[in-house]
């Protein structure tokens, strides 16, 4: 049936040319905006993602930024260890020719002198930004419970969305000449030593269960660190960690630093491992390990050999170049011990330093890859691909056209009902 009214056959063409230009339009947005998702309206939930996705990208940018400063900061502590290395070395060499007889023990202690002063001058600068990691000012705790700073390292997004930050800990390297505040964890049992045979021929180092613990006293079995709660680090009749310990026999001083889960024996084991390290002649002293002590025994026929032992908390690695000297035999003998212990600890932190500035660059070069892999997501999900999009304008354009003639055509059907009644 044919009407006047009801153009069904130009409905159809109509309906169909909408469509058409509304794929039309959908595409033309495509090619200008580059996305096949540009809007929540577009898929919303494709939109979401891509977004959360997008401010992760620009979180891990800060997070690089941060990881270029911090990485610089801990180059500097680590440029500035490997030079007191190397004046602590120089150094060595000048306490080594003061053994002899017949040098001039003025200027050798002149240049020991200097050398010092350099080393404080290397450890006063090294700071970046304000930040000093070597020279014992560090106040805060770090990520790894221990005096330093933190390193914000990463994003971590979990699987219901919840957000937390990673830091990679520097551990501070106190490499001033600053003495600490005396601790009296530890006891010897007597100031000289006798000839072998006599009474007082041995002395004894103890340590009874003299570490701090978690109610703020001196009761613990074991070294904890200075952050753990509860732990009060104004108690001196107990050890925590990084407190020192160094015992001096004859000219011979030998020191131990106290690391966290340390026992009695562990820390009086260090002391003697240390002694060794620093010299000690075991043709004339004999250094054993008892229930709880050191025994020193002294195995040479001379009487009125010093002993001594002393305690510190917050010591600054290099403190003994304060008080080094060359001026006398003894004096020199004394400074080789003491310059061993200081070159392992000044090499020991260049070594920390290099470790975590390593770490530091590989998690830096993480980033910018995962950077790179989130950017590559994003435009997976939400970049239109422009091969098909050309190739779908093309055959709309075709589509559009012949849906205006169809709908031309339709449009021209109630004309020929005229014929009808002529």
């Amino acid at each position: 049936m044919s009407s006047i009214l009801t153009n069904t056959s130009s409905m159809v063409a109509l309906q169909t040319l909408k469509g058409i230009n509304a794929n039309l339009t959908k595409t033309q947005s495509e090619i200008s905006t580059g996305k096949s998702v540009a809007s929540a309206k577009d898929n919303a939930a494709v939109w979401a993602i891509s977004k959360v996705m997008e401010s992760d990208v620009k979180g891990f940018k800060g997070i690089s930024e941060s990881l270029s400063l911090g990485e610089s900061t801990v180059a500097v502590a680590r440029q500035a260890s490997e030079t007191v290395v190397d004046l602590l070395n120089d150094m060595k060499g000048k306490i080594v020719a003061a053994q002899s007889d017949n040098v001039s023990r003025a200027t050798l202690q002149d240049d020991v002198d200097a050398l010092t002063d350099q080393i404080k001058s290397v450890v006063g600068a090294a700071q970046f930004n304000g930040l000093n990691l070597v020279d014992g000012s560090s106040s805060a705790f770090n990520a790894n419970g221990n005096l330093g700073s933190d390193i914000l390292s990463s994003l971590d997004r979990n699987a219901s969305g919840g957000v937390a930050i990673s830091n990679i800990g520097v551990d501070a390297q106190n490499l001033s000449t600053t003495a600490g505040t005396a601790v009296t964890a530890a006891t010897n049992s007597v100031a000289t030593l006798t000839e072998n045979g006599g009474a007082n021929d041995t002395t004894q180092v103890a340590l009874g269960t003299n570490f701090l613990d978690t109610a703020g006293a001196a009761a613990g079995a074991a070294a904890l660190k200075a952050s753990e709660a509860g732990v009060d680090t104004s108690v001196s009749t107990g050890l925590v960690a990084g407190d020192v310990l160094r015992l001096k026999v004859g000219n011979t001083e030998g020191s131990y630093t106290v690391q966290a889960g340390d026992d009695n024996n562990a820390v009086l084991s260090g002391l003697k491992n240390g002694l060794a390290a620093a010299g000690l002649d075991d043709t004339k002293f004999d250094l054993s390990l008892g229930a709880g002590t050191l025994d020193v025994e002294n195995l040479t026929n001379e009487a009125g050999i010093a002993i001594s032992l002393t305690q510190e908390r917050g010591t600054g690695a290099l403190a003994q170049l304060e008080n080094l000297s060359v001026a006398t035999e003894t004096d020199a003998e004394t400074a080789l011990g003491n310059i061993e212990g200081m070159i392992q600890s000044a090499t020991t932190a260049a070594a920390a330093f290099g470790s975590v500035q390593g770490r530091i660059e590989t998690q830096a070069n993480f980033i910018d890859e995962l950077s790179d892999a989130l950017t590559a997501g994003i435009g997976t999900l939400v970049d239109a691909d422009m091969e098909e999009t050309s190739a779908k304008l093309q055959a709309l354009q075709v589509q559009q056209q012949l849906g205006v003639q169809s709908l031309s055509i339709a449009n021209q059907a109630p004309q020929s009902i005229l014929s009808l009644f002529r």
